[in-house]
């Protein structure tokens, strides 16, 4: 998966940029580092971090890159509502792994911060990320060329299927917390298209 990864981004790079290569090596060395090598950083209570990073920021903005030549500030505010979920993908997973995580010594964030505040902050990263795009929208009223268009409210509509997760995470143990994960992702996936349809209509 990787090796194809490589190519498809080598294809890019020479289609588009060839910066694309230094930021394809380094997504493959977050890859790597994430549960390889001495001090794998998800032990470090990192992974959330680097996954709104490379999950977020990266792959939007790097999406939108290779797609229009240059980046706007809807492609901003769009990476970090995208980041913001594929981080409570992560905390879905991680919460239903606190008790195999501490007893096998993997010191991830939900391990470190507690059930609890893993919890709290995952609602927290998903009212955050539908909040960026009324803060974006509200931004782009005032200043077209920091803000995001009021098409990007296309993405709303997504917020129907987090109220499931939302509900379960509250109450929800072992495997009990696996529709929260895929609620998550599905939520996530639609809120992107829905996200894109908004963009693709607007000016």
């Amino acid at each position: 998966a990787v090796g194809a990864a490589g190519l498809a981004g080598l294809a890019l790079a020479a289609a588009t940029s060839w910066w694309l290569v230094p930021a394809g090596a380094l997504s493959m060395l977050a890859l790597w580092a994430y549960s390889g090598g001495p001090r794998p950083y998800a032990d470090l209570g990192l992974g959330e971090v680097m996954v709104f990073i490379f999950f977020g920021l990266m792959a939007t903005l790097g999406s939108t890159y290779v797609q229009g030549g240059g980046l706007t500030a809807s492609a901003w505010w769009g990476a970090g509502s995208m980041g913001l979920l594929a981080v409570a993908i992560l905390l879905a997973n991680n919460l239903r792994d606190i008790p195999t995580d501490a007893s096998a010594g993997k010191r991830t964030l939900a391990v470190r911060i507690g059930d609890r505040a893993t919890r709290r902050l995952y609602r927290s990263v998903v009212v955050a990320a539908f909040a960026l795009v009324v803060v974006g929208v509200l931004v782009g009223f005032a200043d077209a060329s920091r803000g995001t268009t009021q098409w990007t409210l296309f993405a709303l509509p997504a917020w129907i299927l987090a109220i499931r997760p939302m509900e379960l995470v509250g109450r929800a143990e072992g495997r009990d917390l696996v529709p929260v994960l895929v609620g998550t992702s599905l939520t996530q996936a639609v809120f992107g298209a829905l996200l894109a349809l908004g963009l693709l209509l607007g000016p």
